[in-house]
């Protein structure tokens, strides 16, 4: 029986390949995607994930989110992936559109539908709050919710403390932390360094001739580009489908941890800083206080380390080819 999957993105160009990874993989069964406010605008997310599926050749259905973070104004991400989201090179629209029901209904009726579903987030955790505030207990009915997001004890990449997922809306992010939900934090840091696209693994994802290839490097163009200017290393960091490998196959993970998290919510200054229980001293007495409500629940998260880099980048071709 395929795995179900839940995916919720902000469709830009590293979350439409992350798409590709899962709606192609054989084992997977994606049984609905939704889109949030995040690097583009949710109409605009909706159209690039709806456009990803086509070219995929599937039908997995498409629901809307929310226009806004809970409580912020929405800042994109287009200075990064283009004013589309894809690198502005001018896809056609899908052929298909988005079904009528909302994002945050839709996660409520395909958790409850499919126990044990996988879900995993792209983008900022908008719908999954709304949807957790709404209904609390589906928190208790996934089985893993893979989180791309988070710069646990590292610098952030929108600001110098904060990832760009959680610190567009933070307060969502506050909601998924003390909900209880089994949460995996993928963060920034595992998509840099030896788990980035060199020049030669472009050119050899090229080599392979396949409509989604072209379209995996074409539409991470611009984001290519802004990476570059950002952290001065040269090829393209995808940090969706780092997280989307780690849902796939689990064991790709060489070193994880589970600890207490929460997230900055009241500074400008940390705003979206994800807090990390490293060092498993939230319930010494000189913290117990501010961390009482998280040890009361008891519900850590699994913060994901390091990854084996070459065979998160053998599950990526294997899903291009």
């Amino acid at each position: 029986m395929k795995r179900k999957f839940l995916i919720d993105t902000d469709t830009a160009s590293d979350d439409a390949v992350a798409l590709i990874m899962a709606l192609r993989h054989p084992e997977v069964e994606v049984v609905g995607i939704t889109t949030v406010a995040g690097n583009v605008e949710v109409r605009q997310a909706s159209r690039n994930a709806l456009y990803t599926a086509e070219l995929c050749g599937a039908g997995a259905p498409v629901f809307t989110g929310t226009e806004k973070p809970l409580k912020r104004a929405h800042w994109s991400a287009d200075w990064f992936h283009g004013r589309d989201g894809l690198g502005d090179h001018g896809y056609p629209a899908p052929r298909r559109a988005p079904e009528r029901m909302g994002a945050t209904e839709a996660i409520i009726v395909l958790v409850e539908a499919h126990p044990e579903i996988v879900m995993v987030t792209l983008g900022p955790l908008t719908n999954v709050a709304l949807a957790l505030q709404k209904r609390p207990e589906i928190a208790k009915k996934v089985s893993r919710c893979v989180v791309m997001g988070g710069a646990p004890c590292c610098e952030g990449n929108v600001t110098p403390a904060a990832e760009y997922n959680i610190w567009c809306d933070p307060e969502a992010a506050r909601v998924v932390a003390r909900s209880g939900m089994p949460v995996e934090m993928v963060g920034w840091h595992l998509c840099r360094g030896e788990a980035v696209l060199n020049l030669k693994e472009i050119e050899k994802v090229m080599g392979f001739g396949t409509p989604v290839a072209k379209f995996a490097i074409e539409c991470n163009s611009r984001a290519q580009e802004a990476f570059r200017v950002q952290t001065g290393e040269h090829g393209i960091s995808l940090p969706d489908p780092v997280a989307m490998a780690v849902a796939l196959d689990a064991s790709i993970v060489t070193s994880a941890s589970e600890h207490f998290w929460d997230v900055e919510t009241e500074s400008e200054l940390t705003r979206g800083m994800t807090v990390v229980d490293r060092l498993n001293v939230a319930g010494d007495e000189r913290n117990r206080e501010v961390w009482a409500g998280q040890i009361e629940r008891g519900r850590k998260a699994r913060i994901v380390w390091t990854i084996d880099n070459s065979r998160w980048k053998e599950e990526l071709y294997a899903r291009l080819r």
